[in-house]
């Protein structure tokens, strides 16, 4: 990693990233509780334990700068700012939902946000902040596009056409590997040969790093660096953040083959245990305001989950709107498929 460091954020921003990645812990847990009341349809893949890397990762960013990430991406979405209340609607189905419901915990997208989803695919949204780094350089503006995906993702054909492109091409783009150490339940030392990725993209010419991705201040520097690089001297940047999750890969996932002496390490870590720690120790809030803040966060998720669970569910016939951009009865293939 070249360059200076970039400065400690102000306490005011300082507050704001440990709100954020209460929020996200609070929302998370909800969520599971949703779910295990059978009020969430598909699949649930929860981030708690990688509240660092996302809020780190997005609070180092514009607003305007497109993010794309997993199907775990709840976070990221809270993190850009989308509405609470529409992201759990869009969980639980509702027409209120960030995307009209039809969407689904795996893929949340805000436009307005310049969040331009989660991704049921694994790797498939590289190649889209791909064309989103390719667009910001065509047309002339200073955006930078980043992506995050997973260690397991990181071993698709796509990911390293997409690093060849980048390096080839000089594109505004971060990559950002989140390694949470378990591709759905094979860990890591079972799946790769090399278990750093960082070096993957440097293979391409890509100037890439890893840093720890449990510590919110590390992350933000990091991508307060890789930005940088993409933003001011139009080069691809690369960087590998080491986390843990501490649920299974999905709420489908009973989860026993981590060991839970590995776990009760991991949590030994908690982000958010250690960024109170700093912030108490740096005299930057009390006890008592973050008493306040976490009362004022639960709120918003009871907010959320009241708002998602008296919105309407989506109309039967009105679930394939917006999904093709044709109407079913205009394409001839599609009235035949329709047809019982």
């Amino acid at each position: 990693m070249s360059g200076s460091p970039p400065p400690v954020p102000p306490p005011e921003e300082m507050r704001e990233i440990f709100r954020a990645m209460t929020l996200i812990r609070r929302f998370e847990e909800r969520a599971a509780e949703e779910y295990m009341a059978g009020r969430v349809g598909g699949f649930l893949h929860l981030a708690i334990g990688e509240e660092a890397a996302i809020v780190g990762t997005v609070s180092a960013l514009r607003p305007d700068d497109p993010l794309t990430s997993t199907y775990r991406e709840h976070g990221q979405a809270l993190a850009r700012g989308t509405d609470p209340r529409a992201i759990m609607a869009e969980l639980l189905g509702r027409a209120t939902g960030i995307c009209g419901g039809r969407g689904g915990s795996m893929h949340l997208m805000d436009i307005e946000r310049s969040f331009y989803g989660g991704y049921g695919i694994v790797g498939g949204s590289v190649p889209l902040a791909l064309g989103l780094a390719w667009a910001a350089r065509y047309s002339g503006t200073d955006r930078v596009s980043v992506t995050m995906f997973g260690e397991g993702a990181a071993g698709q054909g796509v990911v390293s056409e997409c690093f060849n492109m980048a390096g080839l091409w000089d594109l505004p783009i971060v990559f950002l590997i989140l390694n949470n150490q378990y591709s759905m339940g094979t860990p890591v030392e079972r799946a790769a040969a090399v278990e750093d990725f960082y070096p993957r993209a440097a293979a391409y010419d890509i100037e890439s790093w890893k840093v720890d991705g449990m510590d919110v201040l590390a992350v933000r520097a990091a991508l307060s660096e890789a930005a940088r690089l993409a933003r001011d001297e139009r080069r691809p940047a690369c960087v590998e953040l080491l986390a843990y999750r501490y649920k299974g890969h999905s709420m489908s996932d009973p989860d026993t083959v981590r060991a839970a002496e590995e776990k009760e390490r991991w949590k030994a870590r908690d982000p958010l245990v250690t960024f109170e720690r700093v912030l108490l120790g740096e005299g930057i809030i009390d006890a008592d305001a973050i008493a306040a803040m976490q009362a004022e966060v639960d709120e918003v998720v009871d907010d959320a989950t009241t708002f998602a669970r008296e919105s309407p569910e989506v109309p039967v016939s009105e679930l394939a709107d917006d999904v093709y951009a044709q109407p079913w009865n205009d394409d001839p293939r599609g009235s035949a498929l329709m047809r019982p």
